[in-house]
């Protein structure tokens, strides 16, 4: 095994540093009991608790967590229907342009996809809200959800389907009772990246959303426009930890499933 050379272990420690000091900084100050956050005046959590009273913040959060959860869903099983047509449709007319529409929001900038959803709402006649908002994360966390399904397809071993057929199982059985557990853990994967996508999207929200539904980070963008108040630096807080709980569950899910997984393929090497 190679050694990290020193130019690589400085990279790496610029790199980190880059990303995580300011994080740690905005946790540290989210306890200061001063009203300016850039001036340490104490620990506290007041900012915390004032946090809980604003029902502006609240609803926001509601309306984030409500939006991601629903269009991650629908994402996820779109994305996972996309990734198996396309993995297992072999040729067919229309594979190409199926395939483009399918990876476009890849590549789209955000302000085009946004605008163009924008302008299908007000030709359809559809009322900007929630329904909105969820339609547009939906379009645009598909494609990422069809990545990571089609990278778990291409290299699943199809024999597995094939004896499950062979057993009687009927095609939708054997991708129910087989294929899916398989790959459960890149479904898996896909929806938490969607609802990680949601949660964060600005701009494609921004054009999307209506005076009745207001997410999180427009809520956000629209306060620092007029300053960085403590309440901010709380808010980031809680959603820096909930985003790193559901990173060390998702881990800890996709370990115990791979461990499964090979402890199963053990247990049928033996019958064999």
């Amino acid at each position: 095994m190679n050694k990290l050379s020193w130019f690589n272990v400085v990279s790496l420690t610029l790199g980190f540093a880059f990303l995580y000091i300011p994080m740690i900084i905005l946790i540290i100050f989210s306890f200061n009991e001063s009203k300016l956050v850039t001036v340490w005046a104490g620990f506290s959590t007041k900012w915390y608790g004032e946090l809980m009273q604003n029902e502006a913040f609240l609803n926001a959060a509601w309306v984030t967590v409500k939006v991601a959860v629903f269009s991650s869903t629908i994402a996820t099983v779109l994305g996972t229907m996309a990734a198996y047509v396309l993995v297992r449709g072999g040729r067919f007319l229309g594979r190409t342009l199926f395939s483009g529409m399918i990876y476009a929001p890849l590549v789209m900038p955000e302000v085009i996809t946004g605008l163009s959803l924008l302008l299908l709402f007000i030709g359809i006649g559809l009322d900007r809200g929630v329904l909105t908002i969820v339609l547009a994360h939906t379009t645009f966390s598909m494609c990422y959800v069809s990545v990571v399904v089609s990278s778990r397809l291409v290299t699943f071993d199809r024999s597995l389907e094939e004896a499950a057929l062979d057993l009687g199982c009927s095609a939708a059985e054997a991708f129910r009772l087989v294929t899916l557990p398989i790959i459960a853990p890149a479904v898996i994967s896909g929806w938490l990246l969607a609802f990680t996508l949601s949660l964060d999207d600005l701009v494609i929200a921004s054009f999307t959303s209506g005076p009745s539904a207001t997410t999180l980070p427009i809520k956000i963008f629209s306060a620092v426009r007029l300053g960085v108040s403590p309440e901010i630096n709380a808010l980031s807080t809680l959603m820096i930890a909930v985003v790193t709980v559901g990173v060390i569950t998702a881990s800890l899910v996709s370990k115990r499933a791979t461990l499964r997984q090979k402890q199963d393929e053990q247990a049928a090497a033996r019958e064999a």
